[in-house]
């Protein structure tokens, strides 16, 4: 692989890099992490044996959209390449901290997410953790979480042998939509999509980092609800949010429809350990339906 690799950083970068070295991290759900060195160079690499389509590919296009907007720092990508059945992925290597300055990250999430865009989805689907993520372009933003997000997810559940209840409480859920939303058509961000702690760090200087996008355009509360699901986030950081960008206050109402979507992901991706958090989350939704 590092053959493979060393071919793919010389096409981007122009030069020879001198690997001499791979060292494995620990942690990771979907990809296997390993830091790269070599010319007094670390690089930071990500790899899969039997990754699906194109899912380096859309994760580089999500950090360079992040890295355009210019409101927060992500690593740049490098190189993507594939060797044998192991695809890989290149990127800039950061030394970072789970530890830092909520406020900033916080101050700058919301400068981020107050870049409008004119519709909702992205130029292609993409994945969260390992499912296809559809982002088919809306103009309506009850359509399109109703259309590219829980639909979909409610399908593979029942692929995945999920069925009974959960699409009985879903299919009601997806008929009440409208009452849901109530007719709350928010501006398009651009979102992380997949903000839980693990994929936010700091840089020894103090910088935020965010990584592991699932990007599209849509609500900046998705972002924000996330981000309450696992926990995680400190008080600076949404009180430096609130203050830079405050959300509406019907917010709360909408937390768990957003957050369902997450819910049902790790059912399909981890299996029945999530089935009943998602039946609950889904009454209390239905709960608030006149």
């Amino acid at each position: 692989m590092l053959d493979s690799i060393r071919h793919g950083l010389f096409e981007t970068l122009g030069e020879a890099v001198k690997l001499q070295w791979l060292r494995n991290l620990p942690g990771g759900d979907i990809n296997q992490a390993a830091l790269l060195g070599g010319n007094n160079e670390k690089f930071f690499l990500k790899y899969h044996h039997d990754a699906p389509g194109e899912m380096f590919n859309t994760e580089a296009q999500a950090l360079e959209d992040i890295l355009r907007l210019d409101c927060i720092r992500a690593p740049r990508p490098i190189a993507i390449g594939k060797h044998g059945q192991i695809s890989w992925f290149v990127m800039e290597y950061l030394e970072l901290t789970a530890a830092g300055p909520g406020a900033l990250l916080g101050e700058q999430l919301a400068a981020m997410h107050e870049k409008g865009h004119d519709y909702y989805g992205w130029h292609r689907d993409n994945y969260i953790g390992s499912t296809p993520q559809f982002n088919h372009r809306h103009d309506n933003w009850q359509s399109f979480w109703l259309e590219q997000r829980l639909q979909p997810q409610l399908e593979m559940a029942e692929v995945r042998g999920f069925g009974g209840s959960l699409l009985d409480k879903g299919a009601r859920l997806l008929a009440s939509m409208e009452q849901l939303l109530d007719g709350h058509e928010p501006g398009a961000s651009l979102l992380h999509g997949d903000l839980w702690a693990g994929n936010k760090a700091f840089t020894t200087a103090g910088q935020a980092v965010i990584f592991d996008p699932a990007s599209y355009y849509g609500d900046r509360e998705a972002d924000i609800a996330m981000t309450e699901l696992f926990g995680g986030f400190d008080r600076d950081f949404y009180a430096a949010y609130q203050a830079h960008t405050p959300l509406p206050d019907a917010y709360p109402l909408r937390r768990d429809l957003y957050n369902l979507y997450h819910m049902l992901n790790h059912l399909n991706l981890f299996g029945a350990a999530y089935l009943s958090r998602c039946e609950q989350m889904i009454s209390s939704l239905l709960s608030q339906v006149r």
